[in-house]
């Protein structure tokens, strides 16, 4: 009876804001506001040209959050405040410690109602911050609605990882490696050096100890992990599927996925909780005894373990390796190493020792293959 309950829960998509089409990406964003939200929507059209020239800390005016409707219009104008906040606090590489009311009231209440944590997330800068140039194609017509300083390097790194997200859905055109790598090559050079800090948080993050004040909200100051593939929900839902487990033999990889769940949306955090109530894909497998179900599964859990490599490859190349040439060029001119280039060197953007816990989750990967004596014995 469980499984005739999981399997209704499951059948409905669009409760948990999932398509057949696009998977977890919000299908078909809106990209505009009311006109009363024309203050928001002409600071974060206009981010990259306002923080180079240090303008982004003037003066807002204070809106209602009234005559937003509906989950679309609340999503744009999260992913709007989202982009201003980030710049606000990480302007010209400086670190404001109170987000003004006139931002932060708005972005609490908004977020509220997402039950989401007021802070740009993987769900609105990857999922819900993109746009077609024209109705027809998809990959060739994408284009981004929001923006930090950096050029199309931002345009490259936003719209690669959604790619990545689109290619996991059915009935999607999956873009070839080419394609993949000809939009890699538009952001990793300058990756590290331009928009990596708009993308930090101020939790685990010593550059802001305390964490923000977001005024007019809470008198305290709050701490939250900044985006994160690891608050991508396709990839927490292949874990669940296929049943690997991230354990806490593994240091801290298991705690933080979990935690992560809370920087999804709340229908795509109850999808993967649905999933996890049942038996996992391996499970399934295992009962089966069947040698070409095991074959094939070995064969879904040793890509997704090659993606993983791939990305530790990747930020060794890209992070990694420039945060190191940084240290060594100030050194040779006599000046001190940025402390946020120091940082951003060992942790990720989302708070963690980023090549430990990248590590980590490949291994645990790897492990869940079937082993021979598993696949032999069937079980009951």
């Amino acid at each position: 009876m469980e499984h005739e309950d999981k399997s209704e829960s499951l059948q409905n998509l669009e409760e948990f804001h999932i398509s057949e089409e696009h998977g977890f990406v919000l299908p078909d964003p809106l990209t505009e506001l009311p006109d009363y939200y024309a203050p928001w929507m002409n600071v974060a059209a206009n981010l990259p040209h306002l923080i180079e020239g240090h303008q982004l800390r003037r003066e807002m005016p204070l809106l209602s959050t009234q005559y937003l409707r509906g989950h679309r219009q609340l999503r744009l104008a999260r992913l709007a405040l989202g982009f201003i906040t980030m710049g606000y606090v990480w302007q010209g590489g400086g670190r404001q410690t109170i987000l003004p009311r006139a931002l932060a009231v708005p972005y609490c209440t908004i977020s509220e109602l997402l039950d989401l944590p007021p802070i740009l997330v993987y769900a609105d800068c990857v999922l819900a911050n993109w746009k077609k140039r024209d109705p027809c194609g998809y990959v060739e017509n994408l284009d981004i609605l929001f923006s930090f300083p950096g050029g199309d390097s931002n345009k490259g790194f936003f719209l690669v990882s959604l790619l990545v997200e689109a290619a996991a859905a059915a009935g999607i055109k999956v873009p070839s490696p080419n394609e993949i790598a000809r939009g890699c090559c538009l952001w990793l050079q300058l990756f590290f050096r331009s928009l990596r800090i708009y993308l930090s948080g101020w939790k685990d993050n010593f550059l802001m100890p305390e964490g923000l004040v977001y005024e007019g909200v809470w008198d305290s100051p709050k701490q939250f992990f900044g985006g994160s593939a690891a608050q991508s929900s396709t990839l927490q839902c292949f874990d669940v599927l296929l049943g690997i487990q991230h354990s806490a033999a593994q240091g801290f990889s298991a705690e933080y996925l979990s935690c992560m769940r809370d920087y999804m949306p709340a229908a795509h955090r109850a999808f993967i909780q649905t999933l996890a109530s049942g038996p996992s894909l391996r499970q399934f497998v295992l009962a089966t005894g069947d040698a070409g179900l095991h074959a094939a599964f070995n064969k879904c859990v040793s890509v997704l373990a090659d993606l993983r490599s791939y990305h530790i490859q990747i930020a060794t190349k890209y992070i990694t390796i420039p945060a190191g040439r940084c240290r060594v060029e100030q050194q040779q001119l006599r000046g001190c190493v940025h402390e946020g280039m120091s940082v951003l060197s060992e942790r990720g953007t989302g708070g963690t020792g980023f090549m430990r816990f990248l590590k980590a989750i490949r291994d645990t990967t790897r492990k869940a293959q079937l082993t021979e004596e598993e696949a032999t014995v069937p079980t009951h």
